[in-house]
């Protein structure tokens, strides 16, 4: 089995390889919308673009409490030996997502004006960003949020190549139908055909795992069975000590990126244009990281609750060198050829500009990244939900949303994108003393408390 036999590299490879791929088609995808959409040289399209981008990363909230909390829960349950608990979580995770989503549609559809002005959008580009989230949140909501909690609940097992065809073949998709939809010479829909396209694209990939799990009945602990719905204590609990911490983590990622936004927004729609061409650039980076953290998950979980001590602290050591290694090599890269790759979304001499300080601003971050995203993985892989939760609060409240503010004063606009390096560079370093007091800590047999056991 690749938990308990595989070698440690190739086990953690196995398990990260496919999910930074499937991490990175699904940023690529996001890239997909800004440059179709910025093929048609609309700063107006491209902003609605922009601006929507922390209403969809809202999502990622519900994604972290049901995805990753049930998926943490179902990984230590199976390195337990506790099937009955890993059919409970999956079967509470689907169940919750399918209510959190419809939650977010009601949402939107009574509440549009008011979120329209606060995530940014004025008189220029209010009706263009209606439109599309019309598409991605008023009708796309449920499918969104269960397509990337299906990938956790199915990688939770150790099936990180199924979970990554899923969201990569909904990804495919999605960057056919963008210049279908939004391109003059086709539909011609602008922004709103892009916001379309993933609608589509997102239920495509959901049907593709309901598919997978009605082909594997009785080979996977991933089901939507109503009989496994359990709202007992430890179940409900369990699920929330990981996933709680993970979903306030990104709901502070909203703030900052709507903050952001918003101290842009008073530059100019070009200027925003800019911004969110750098910002999902730097979302590559971000996928790296955050893909290797959630494929070492399973394994450290699996490890931590089997008692495989030495084996956890192994496959942590090797994903933080390789990720590592992974993020100063795009870094070097970003900040060569920067112009380059702000100029494939959209050739207007300012944008290309602003776009080119922004990312490299961005880029003092991005190495730092590899450390404080590893190690809040693991926090949540070992049921450690209060120290993710903590570092969540530290990055976005206590360091980077006043590194916005402060650095914005000093140097208005191109200081804004200096607010990344700001924050991680306190956060790398935290990180690296807890992670290792932890790991010891667990190395040593002391007790480590965690959520989830019946």
């Amino acid at each position: 089995m690749l938990f308990e036999s595989e070698r440690v590299p190739q086990a953690v490879l196995k398990l990260a390889i496919p999910t930074v791929l499937s991490s990175l088609v699904m940023t690529i995808y996001s890239l997909a919308d800004t440059f179709f959409v910025g093929m048609l040289n609309n700063s107006v399209e491209n902003a609605a673009v922009t601006l929507s981008a922390p209403v969809l990363l809202a999502f990622n909230a519900v994604n972290n409490l049901f995805g990753v909390g049930s998926s943490s829960m179902m990984s230590r349950a199976l390195g337990r030996k506790d099937y009955r608990t890993a059919y409970r979580s999956s079967a509470f995770g689907f169940y919750c997502s399918i209510v959190s989503g419809i939650l977010f549609s009601s949402l939107c559809f009574f509440f549009n004006d008011g979120l329209l002005v606060l995530i940014g959008a004025d008189a220029s580009t209010m009706e263009t960003t209606r439109a599309y989230l019309k598409w991605t949140v008023l009708f796309g909501a449920s499918p969104s949020i269960l397509n990337v909690v299906f990938a956790y609940l199915v990688r939770a097992e150790g099936s990180a190549m199924h979970a990554s065809i899923g969201t990569m073949s909904g990804c495919a998709l999605n960057i056919i139908l963008d210049p279908i939809f939004v391109l003059p010479q086709f539909a011609g829909m602008g922004a709103e055909g892009a916001g379309l396209a993933t609608l589509i694209s997102n239920c495509f990939a959901v049907l593709y795992f309901l598919i997978l799990i009605t082909v594997r009945k009785g080979k996977t602990y991933v089901t939507i069975s109503p009989r496994h719905v359990c709202l007992k204590r430890y179940i409900v609990l369990g699920v929330c000590a990981v996933g709680i911490p993970a979903s306030i983590q990104n709901l502070l990622n909203v703030t900052g990126m709507t903050l952001l936004n918003n101290f842009t927004s008073v530059y100019g729609a070009d200027a925003v244009a800019a911004m969110g061409i750098a910002q999902r650039l730097n979302n590559v980076p971000y996928s790296i990281a955050s893909g290797f953290t959630q494929g070492v998950m399973p394994l450290v979980s699996y490890t931590f609750a089997s008692g495989n001590h030495k084996r956890m602290k192994e496959a942590i050591i090797f994903a933080a060198k390789v990720v590592v290694t992974s993020l100063l090599a795009v870094t070097v890269i970003y900040s060569i050829e920067s112009p380059f790759f702000i100029s494939l979304f959209m050739s207007d001499g300012t944008v290309v500009s602003y776009g080119t300080r922004f990312i490299r601003g961005f880029c003092l971050g991005i190495p730092l990244l590899a450390v404080d995203f590893l190690a809040v993985g693991v926090f949540q892989a070992v049921g450690k939900g209060f120290y993710s939760l903590c570092f969540a609060i530290m990055r976005k409240i206590i360091l980077e949303i006043p590194a916005i503010i402060i650095l914005n004063t000093l140097f208005p606009l191109y200081g804004l994108a200096y607010s990344q390096a700001a924050a991680e560079s306190v956060m790398a370093l935290l990180a690296v003393i807890t992670l290792t007091r932890l790991v010891r800590k667990i190395s040593e047999g002391k007790p480590v408390d965690c959520a989830g056991r019946s």
